[in-house]
């Protein structure tokens, strides 16, 4: 049995120059659990995946992943661990094919990932296979950035924002797809705004107001919680 959590972050600091961005953020994420972090626009959730995945430097604190302190390393090396980021936005190559931008997930890992595992997830994807991915529709291109994602076989996946944008059914639908990962044993840190939907499918969750984490708890816990109702769930 595992003695410590995959992730866990204590006293975790970023900044923008001279302006703090990140103060003080301890967390942690079992192996298997689906743990959201829930805030408005602009309350450092971002920033927080970034500075976990290194491409935002850290200026205190600690990230250990696995029980090794990655707080120094580099984004690649991060990857090479196993801790796969879908980023605020897609992010795809427009350019290239469907098949090529999943190539290129599994680039960093070197893993026997195949996309026929993504194709047997996202349907729509292999219908589409050799087109480019900038003519899919929002939905397909988070359905892409997430499957590119897979191809490095995370053993914890940072899913930042992945309904933003998105038609209530398609932001449904991609839901579906997170809590099917779960249950296949992904490890997940989602962080979305929809923090009705994104505590609908966690474990756990923490709510984060201007770079600090508020309120943690249950996803039970804070879907009940009368403050964080009014707050972010619209009663």
């Amino acid at each position: 049995m595992r003695s410590e959590p995959l992730l866990q972050v204590q006293g975790l600091a970023s900044r923008y120059g001279r302006i703090p961005a990140l103060d003080g953020i301890s967390l942690q994420v079992a192996a298997g659990e689906l743990v959201a972090i829930v805030g408005a626009n602009g309350a450092g959730k971002t920033t927080l995946l970034r500075t976990l995945s290194g491409v935002q430097p850290l200026a205190a604190g600690t990230i250990r992943f696995d029980g090794a302190d990655i707080g120094r390393e580099t984004p690649r090396q991060r990857v090479r661990r196993g801790m796969v980021q879908v980023p605020e936005g897609r992010q795809v190559f427009g350019a290239l094919s469907v098949e090529d931008n999943l190539r290129l997930g599994a680039f960093a890992r070197g893993t026997a990932a195949t996309v026929d595992k993504v194709w047997a997830m996202f349907p729509a994807l292999a219908d589409k296979r050799a087109e480019a991915a900038g003519t899919l529709s929002g939905g397909q291109q988070q359905m892409l950035a997430i499957g590119r994602a897979l191809m490095a076989d995370p053993r914890l996946l940072l899913l930042d924002e992945p309904s933003m944008g998105l038609a209530p059914k398609l932001v449904a639908e991609i839901f579906h797809h997170v809590k099917a990962l779960k249950a296949r044993g992904t490890t997940i840190l989602l962080v979305d705004q929809n923090a009705r939907a994104a505590l609908a499918i966690a474990d756990r969750g923490y709510v984060m107001e201007t770079g600090r984490l508020a309120v943690e708890g249950t996803a039970a816990e804070l879907l009940r919680d009368a403050t964080v109702r009014k707050a972010y769930l619209g009663h």
